[in-house]
Protein backbone atom coordinates (compact mmCIF):
# COMPACT_ATOMS: atom_id res chain seq x y z
CA UNK A 1 0.00 0.00 0.00
CA UNK A 2 1.19 3.65 -0.77
CA UNK A 3 0.18 6.51 1.76
CA UNK A 4 -0.43 10.32 1.71
CA UNK A 5 0.33 12.84 4.73
CA UNK A 6 -2.45 15.16 5.21
CA UNK A 7 -1.63 18.05 7.02
CA UNK A 8 -3.87 20.88 8.40
CA UNK A 9 -1.76 24.37 9.28
CA UNK A 10 -3.89 26.34 12.19
CA UNK A 11 -2.47 29.32 14.33
CA UNK A 12 -1.87 27.01 17.61
CA UNK A 13 -1.26 23.60 16.30
CA UNK A 14 -0.81 21.57 12.78
CA UNK A 15 -3.26 18.63 12.11
CA UNK A 16 -1.23 15.88 10.72
CA UNK A 17 -2.92 12.87 9.34
CA UNK A 18 -1.30 9.81 7.57
CA UNK A 19 -3.79 8.19 4.97
CA UNK A 20 -4.11 5.45 2.94
CA UNK A 21 -4.56 6.24 -0.97
CA UNK A 22 -8.07 4.65 -0.81
CA UNK A 23 -9.00 7.14 1.96
CA UNK A 24 -8.47 5.45 4.84
CA UNK A 25 -7.35 7.50 7.78
CA UNK A 26 -4.39 5.16 9.50
CA UNK A 27 -3.74 8.07 11.96
CA UNK A 28 -3.55 11.53 13.40
CA UNK A 29 -1.85 13.56 15.74
CA UNK A 30 -0.68 17.27 16.56
CA UNK A 31 2.45 19.28 16.74
CA UNK A 32 2.87 23.04 18.35
CA UNK A 33 2.40 25.73 15.57
CA UNK A 34 5.86 28.09 16.22
CA UNK A 35 4.41 31.30 14.97
CA UNK A 36 7.51 32.98 16.58
CA UNK A 37 10.13 34.75 14.83
CA UNK A 38 7.72 34.96 11.60
CA UNK A 39 6.70 31.32 11.29
CA UNK A 40 10.37 30.58 10.29
CA UNK A 41 10.05 26.75 12.68
CA UNK A 42 6.88 25.92 10.84
CA UNK A 43 7.81 23.93 7.88
CA UNK A 44 10.89 22.82 9.36
CA UNK A 45 8.80 21.08 12.11
CA UNK A 46 6.31 19.96 10.01
CA UNK A 47 9.41 18.13 8.26
CA UNK A 48 11.02 16.80 11.24
CA UNK A 49 7.55 15.40 12.30
CA UNK A 50 6.88 13.66 8.66
CA UNK A 51 10.31 12.03 8.59
CA UNK A 52 10.03 10.78 11.80
CA UNK A 53 7.23 9.06 11.29
CA UNK A 54 8.17 7.49 8.07
CA UNK A 55 11.25 6.18 10.07
CA UNK A 56 9.34 5.23 12.45
CA UNK A 57 7.02 2.93 10.16
CA UNK A 58 9.92 2.32 7.99
CA UNK A 59 8.70 4.02 4.66
CA UNK A 60 10.28 3.73 2.03
CA UNK A 61 10.52 7.45 -0.24
CA UNK A 62 8.32 5.49 -2.83
CA UNK A 63 5.41 4.19 -0.38
CA UNK A 64 4.71 7.84 0.43
CA UNK A 65 2.54 9.46 -2.32
CA UNK A 66 3.23 12.89 -1.08
CA UNK A 67 2.19 15.30 1.31
CA UNK A 68 -0.71 17.56 1.30
CA UNK A 69 -0.55 20.76 3.38
CA UNK A 70 -3.58 23.20 3.88
CA UNK A 71 -2.83 26.48 4.96
CA UNK A 72 -4.34 29.86 6.17
CA UNK A 73 -3.88 32.14 3.41
CA UNK A 74 -4.40 32.73 -0.55
CA UNK A 75 -2.41 29.79 -2.07
CA UNK A 76 -0.91 30.06 -5.83
CA UNK A 77 0.03 27.31 -8.06
CA UNK A 78 -0.76 24.91 -5.39
CA UNK A 79 2.98 26.07 -3.59
CA UNK A 80 3.48 29.35 -2.98
CA UNK A 81 1.87 31.85 -0.42
CA UNK A 82 2.32 35.80 -0.40
CA UNK A 83 0.88 36.17 3.14
CA UNK A 84 0.09 34.19 6.13
CA UNK A 85 -0.91 36.52 8.94
CA UNK A 86 -1.73 34.47 11.43
CA UNK A 87 1.46 32.29 10.51
CA UNK A 88 3.43 35.30 10.74
CA UNK A 89 4.41 34.21 6.94
CA UNK A 90 5.11 36.95 4.26
CA UNK A 91 6.09 35.25 0.74
CA UNK A 92 6.14 31.62 1.38
CA UNK A 93 6.99 28.50 -1.42
CA UNK A 94 5.66 25.99 0.92
CA UNK A 95 5.61 23.18 -1.28
CA UNK A 96 8.95 23.56 -2.93
CA UNK A 97 10.68 24.27 0.75
CA UNK A 98 8.93 21.25 2.58
CA UNK A 99 9.85 19.08 -0.88
CA UNK A 100 13.13 19.99 -0.20
CA UNK A 101 12.84 18.83 3.61
CA UNK A 102 11.25 15.56 3.21
CA UNK A 103 12.65 14.56 0.07
CA UNK A 104 8.61 14.26 -0.87
CA UNK A 105 6.18 15.59 -3.54
CA UNK A 106 4.24 18.45 -1.80
CA UNK A 107 0.89 20.32 -2.97
CA UNK A 108 -0.28 23.39 -0.81
CA UNK A 109 -4.41 25.04 -0.88
CA UNK A 110 -6.11 27.23 0.77
CA UNK A 111 -7.30 25.54 4.28
CA UNK A 112 -10.98 26.28 3.26
CA UNK A 113 -9.96 24.69 -0.03
CA UNK A 114 -8.52 21.58 1.67
CA UNK A 115 -11.57 21.43 4.13
CA UNK A 116 -13.91 21.22 0.69
CA UNK A 117 -11.94 18.79 -0.74
CA UNK A 118 -11.96 16.57 1.99
CA UNK A 119 -16.07 16.80 2.21
CA UNK A 120 -16.04 15.49 -1.37
CA UNK A 121 -13.51 12.98 -1.48
CA UNK A 122 -14.64 11.26 1.73
CA UNK A 123 -17.59 13.05 3.75
CA UNK A 124 -20.94 14.72 3.44
CA UNK A 125 -20.26 15.30 -0.31
CA UNK A 126 -18.60 12.24 -1.07
CA UNK A 127 -21.55 11.01 -3.75
CA UNK A 128 -20.80 14.79 -5.88
CA UNK A 129 -18.00 15.98 -8.23
CA UNK A 130 -18.80 19.93 -7.89
CA UNK A 131 -19.69 21.04 -4.17
CA UNK A 132 -19.00 24.54 -2.50
CA UNK A 133 -18.65 24.18 0.76
CA UNK A 134 -19.58 27.58 3.38
CA UNK A 135 -17.80 26.73 6.78
CA UNK A 136 -19.24 29.12 9.21
CA UNK A 137 -16.74 29.48 12.66
CA UNK A 138 -15.15 32.65 14.37
CA UNK A 139 -14.89 33.83 10.54
CA UNK A 140 -16.37 32.40 7.58
CA UNK A 141 -14.74 30.48 5.10
CA UNK A 142 -15.56 29.03 1.87
CA UNK A 143 -14.26 26.19 -0.85
CA UNK A 144 -15.81 25.98 -4.48
CA UNK A 145 -15.00 22.45 -6.14
CA UNK A 146 -16.13 21.89 -9.45
CA UNK A 147 -15.23 18.90 -11.46
CA UNK A 148 -13.52 17.61 -8.66
CA UNK A 149 -11.19 20.43 -9.16
CA UNK A 150 -10.33 23.66 -7.15
CA UNK A 151 -11.49 27.22 -8.09
CA UNK A 152 -9.00 29.40 -6.58
CA UNK A 153 -9.03 31.92 -9.20
CA UNK A 154 -6.27 33.80 -10.47
CA UNK A 155 -4.36 35.25 -7.47
CA UNK A 156 -6.00 32.74 -5.29
CA UNK A 157 -9.06 34.44 -4.12
CA UNK A 158 -11.32 32.73 -5.82
CA UNK A 159 -13.94 31.01 -2.68
CA UNK A 160 -13.80 33.82 -0.54
CA UNK A 161 -17.10 33.03 0.15
CA UNK A 162 -17.00 35.30 3.71
CA UNK A 163 -16.04 38.71 2.05
CA UNK A 164 -19.27 38.88 -0.62
CA UNK A 165 -21.04 41.68 0.44
CA UNK A 166 -24.88 40.68 1.53
CA UNK A 167 -25.63 43.91 3.21
CA UNK A 168 -24.75 47.26 0.87
CA UNK A 169 -26.00 49.59 3.47
CA UNK A 170 -24.44 48.77 6.17
CA UNK A 171 -21.52 50.62 7.63
CA UNK A 172 -20.02 48.53 9.47
CA UNK A 173 -16.12 47.74 8.62
CA UNK A 174 -15.24 43.90 8.34
CA UNK A 175 -11.36 42.88 9.40
CA UNK A 176 -11.33 42.21 5.47
CA UNK A 177 -11.68 46.01 5.60
CA UNK A 178 -14.58 45.90 3.54
CA UNK A 179 -18.04 46.77 4.50
CA UNK A 180 -21.49 44.04 4.30
CA UNK A 181 -19.25 40.97 4.70
CA UNK A 182 -21.35 37.44 5.14
CA UNK A 183 -18.79 36.84 8.02
CA UNK A 184 -20.23 40.15 9.63
CA UNK A 185 -23.54 38.26 10.44
CA UNK A 186 -23.25 34.56 9.80
CA UNK A 187 -20.23 33.49 11.47
CA UNK A 188 -20.31 32.63 15.39
CA UNK A 189 -19.28 35.99 16.13
CA UNK A 190 -21.38 37.94 13.80
CA UNK A 191 -24.44 35.61 14.85
CA UNK A 192 -23.82 37.16 18.75
CA UNK A 193 -23.24 40.72 17.37
CA UNK A 194 -26.22 40.97 15.22
CA UNK A 195 -28.63 39.46 18.25
CA UNK A 196 -27.51 41.77 21.34
CA UNK A 197 -27.88 44.72 18.66
CA UNK A 198 -31.55 43.62 17.92
CA UNK A 199 -31.83 42.47 21.41
CA UNK A 200 -32.13 46.11 22.67
CA UNK A 201 -34.63 47.58 20.90
CA UNK A 202 -36.76 43.67 21.68
CA UNK A 203 -39.79 44.70 24.08
CA UNK A 204 -41.34 41.36 24.22
CA UNK A 205 -40.05 38.17 26.19
CA UNK A 206 -37.30 36.07 25.51
CA UNK A 207 -34.57 33.72 27.00
CA UNK A 208 -31.86 35.22 25.62
CA UNK A 209 -32.45 38.67 27.74
CA UNK A 210 -31.75 36.05 30.86
CA UNK A 211 -28.76 35.20 29.80
CA UNK A 212 -25.24 37.17 30.91
CA UNK A 213 -23.51 36.19 27.69
CA UNK A 214 -24.97 34.83 24.70
CA UNK A 215 -23.73 32.98 22.86
CA UNK A 216 -24.43 31.37 19.19
CA UNK A 217 -25.66 28.18 20.43
CA UNK A 218 -27.69 29.51 22.66
CA UNK A 219 -29.75 31.67 19.86
CA UNK A 220 -30.07 28.43 18.06
CA UNK A 221 -30.94 26.63 21.16
CA UNK A 222 -33.98 29.48 21.82
CA UNK A 223 -35.46 28.71 19.07
CA UNK A 224 -35.99 25.20 18.97
CA UNK A 225 -37.56 26.17 21.84
CA UNK A 226 -39.66 27.97 20.03
CA UNK A 227 -38.22 31.89 21.14
CA UNK A 228 -39.81 34.38 18.60
CA UNK A 229 -36.71 36.60 18.66
CA UNK A 230 -34.09 33.69 18.17
CA UNK A 231 -36.25 32.44 15.59
CA UNK A 232 -36.26 35.64 14.14
CA UNK A 233 -32.65 35.87 14.84
CA UNK A 234 -31.61 32.52 13.34
CA UNK A 235 -34.47 33.25 9.85
CA UNK A 236 -32.63 36.57 9.05
CA UNK A 237 -29.07 34.19 9.44
CA UNK A 238 -30.44 31.90 7.05
CA UNK A 239 -31.59 34.70 4.71
CA UNK A 240 -28.05 36.18 4.64
CA UNK A 241 -26.53 32.78 3.93
CA UNK A 242 -29.33 32.01 1.18
CA UNK A 243 -28.57 35.16 -0.47
CA UNK A 244 -24.89 34.71 -0.63
CA UNK A 245 -25.58 30.90 -1.83
CA UNK A 246 -28.15 32.06 -4.51
CA UNK A 247 -25.79 33.90 -6.52
CA UNK A 248 -23.00 31.45 -6.09
CA UNK A 249 -25.16 28.83 -7.16
CA UNK A 250 -25.89 31.26 -9.92
CA UNK A 251 -22.07 31.34 -10.74
CA UNK A 252 -21.24 27.61 -10.66
CA UNK A 253 -23.77 25.87 -10.74
CA UNK A 254 -22.94 23.03 -7.78
CA UNK A 255 -24.63 19.78 -7.07
CA UNK A 256 -24.69 20.58 -3.43
CA UNK A 257 -23.68 22.61 -0.57
CA UNK A 258 -21.82 21.51 2.78
CA UNK A 259 -22.61 23.84 5.88
CA UNK A 260 -19.31 23.00 8.24
CA UNK A 261 -17.74 24.38 11.34
CA UNK A 262 -18.67 25.32 14.63
CA UNK A 263 -22.26 26.64 13.78
CA UNK A 264 -23.25 24.00 11.52
CA UNK A 265 -23.46 22.04 14.87
CA UNK A 266 -27.08 23.85 14.97
CA UNK A 267 -28.11 21.03 12.66
CA UNK A 268 -31.19 20.66 10.79
CA UNK A 269 -32.58 24.28 12.01
CA UNK A 270 -29.35 25.90 10.26
CA UNK A 271 -30.67 24.01 6.59
CA UNK A 272 -34.22 24.82 7.20
CA UNK A 273 -33.23 28.38 7.93
CA UNK A 274 -31.24 28.75 4.51
CA UNK A 275 -33.83 27.01 2.56
CA UNK A 276 -36.95 28.79 3.44
CA UNK A 277 -34.96 31.55 1.69
CA UNK A 278 -32.94 29.89 -1.03
CA UNK A 279 -35.45 30.06 -3.81
CA UNK A 280 -36.28 33.24 -4.27
CA UNK A 281 -32.54 34.32 -4.97
CA UNK A 282 -32.29 31.49 -7.62
CA UNK A 283 -34.59 30.50 -10.71
CA UNK A 284 -35.05 26.72 -12.87
CA UNK A 285 -33.03 23.97 -11.92
CA UNK A 286 -30.77 25.78 -9.83
CA UNK A 287 -32.91 26.10 -6.84
CA UNK A 288 -32.99 22.33 -7.02
CA UNK A 289 -29.54 22.45 -5.01
CA UNK A 290 -29.25 20.67 -1.95
CA UNK A 291 -27.66 21.87 1.51
CA UNK A 292 -26.55 18.89 3.67
CA UNK A 293 -24.26 19.08 7.20
CA UNK A 294 -20.44 18.19 6.80
CA UNK A 295 -19.23 15.09 8.51
CA UNK A 296 -15.46 15.41 8.93
CA UNK A 297 -16.06 17.86 11.62
CA UNK A 298 -11.61 19.30 12.02
CA UNK A 299 -10.80 16.27 10.28
CA UNK A 300 -12.14 18.31 6.73
CA UNK A 301 -8.68 19.76 6.26
CA UNK A 302 -6.64 16.89 6.41
CA UNK A 303 -8.27 14.37 4.31
CA UNK A 304 -8.75 16.83 1.59
CA UNK A 305 -5.45 18.49 2.23
CA UNK A 306 -4.25 14.61 1.14
CA UNK A 307 -6.33 14.52 -1.48
CA UNK A 308 -4.35 16.77 -3.31
CA UNK A 309 -1.68 14.25 -3.93
CA UNK A 310 -4.14 12.09 -5.73
CA UNK A 311 -4.96 15.05 -8.67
Amino acid sequence: MKYLYGIDIGGTTVKMGLFGEDGTLKEKWEIKTRTEENGKNILPDIAQAVNDHSKANGFDKEDVIGLGVGVPGAVLEFSKVNECVNLGWGSVDVAGELSKLTGCKVKATNDANAAALGEIWMGAAADYNSAVMITLGTGVGGGIIVDGKIIDGSRGYGGEIGHMTVDPFDDRVCNCGKTGCLELYASATGIVYETKKALKDFKEATTLKDLDEVTAKDIFDAAKEGDTFAKERVDDLGQKLALAAGNIALMVDPEVFVIGGGVSRAGQILLDAVNAHFKKYTFGKAQETGFVLATLGNDAGIYGAASLMLS
